[in-house]
């Protein structure tokens, strides 16, 4: 028997962004296959009316509901979608524990149930549905799409390839063998002296505002986003970050190993002076190569934009776009 446990859910605005007029707010839960109660915020347009096409939104890595997946959510409600924006297995107001645990299977199981929810809900039309991925659940997205095929269309926006970053380092600046040992060496060993410890230590977040001016540009991106503007108690990349170990699993699990086998649509998202882009370029190359399913697959770059400018600069994320890719569902 599956069955939602009982969540402590904050009831009052407590989002990084401004409530809208034009869509009803109510928090709801659903759960996942682990038996992981998921809370989310949910957005219907006011006065909407019969079946509606329906996305659930996540991300990014690290980040909760109340921050830029529920800016893209509410947006995409007053366009006429009703959505989701949940958080993840162990973060934010879902359940879960160990806290701050991250994992490539049961995270994607975590957009297939949001998918279970949606196709169960009376106001939804079940063979319209799609996902939205931010950042490190941008891979994920790609991962359910090409698992999920209740799933029309997906929207991947600043993707990040969390096995391969964890794999090989930014810019795979470490991927060799022995630089991989190294690193699982590292890990495992600590490990053994949390086990022993009987508790977690966690990875730091992002840097304290301000950053110093010898750190990358990135850096300065994501803590101006996470420590500064999006500020929020509940986000892991707001605070003290994930568990130290809690990527582990991600450094010898390719998750986007049959994206090219993904039939529905996808629309990639990038700034093209993002950090990330790479990411993006090269998941849409391995998405599209040697692939029966071309026709509905879309890259897109925004000229001179940053990878948080996809986060929550309105003038920058191509909503209608989105809207019209979505509609075509």
């Amino acid at each position: 028997m599956m069955k939602t446990a009982d969540l402590k859910l904050t009831q009052e605005w407590d989002k990084t962004f401004p409530k809208s007029d034009k869509v009803d707010h109510s928090k709801v839960t659903f759960i996942n296959r682990y038996g992981i109660t998921l809370a989310a915020d949910l957005y219907m347009p006011k006065n909407a009316g019969g079946r509606l096409p329906a996305i659930a939104v996540c991300g990014p890595f690290g980040a909760v509901k109340e921050q830029c997946s529920g800016l893209y959510a509410q947006t995409m409600a007053q366009r006429g979608f009703l959505t989701i924006a949940f958080d993840p297995s162990f973060t934010g107001e879902s359940g879960g524990m160990p806290r701050y645990m991250a994992s490539p299977d049961i995270n994607t199981e975590d957009f297939q149930a949001a998918v279970d929810f949606l196709s169960c809900h009376d106001q939804v039309d079940p063979d319209r549905i799609g996902i939205i991925g931010i950042c490190g659940w941008g891979g994920m997205a790609m991962n359910v799409a090409a698992l999920d095929t209740r799933i029309k269309a997906t929207v991947v926006s600043t993707m990040y390839d969390m096995t391969r970053v964890n794999a090989n380092g930014y810019f795979d600046a470490e991927d060799s063998e022995a630089q991989r040992f190294e690193k699982k060496t590292a890990l495992n060993n600590l490990r053994t002296e949390e086990y022993k410890k009987g508790e977690y230590s966690r990875g730091g977040g992002c840097v304290e505002l301000p950053v110093p001016e010898e750190l990358p540009f990135f850096v300065k991106d994501y803590s101006a986003y996470y420590k500064g503007r999006a500020y929020h108690e509940r986000s892991l990349n707001s605070n003290e970050g994930w568990n130290t170990i809690g990527c582990l699993s991600f450094m010898n699990q390719p998750i986007l190993q049959y994206s090219n086998e993904i039939r529905s649509a996808v629309l990639v998202i990038h700034g093209e002076k993002a950090h990330s882009c790479y990411f993006g370029k090269d998941a849409f190359e391995n998405m599209t190569k040697d692939s029966q399913y071309t026709d509905n697959k879309e890259l897109m770059l925004i000229p001179g934009a940053v990878h948080t400018d996809l986060y929550d600069n309105v003038d920058v994320i191509p909503f209608d776009k989105m809207e019209e890719f979505f509609g075509k569902m």
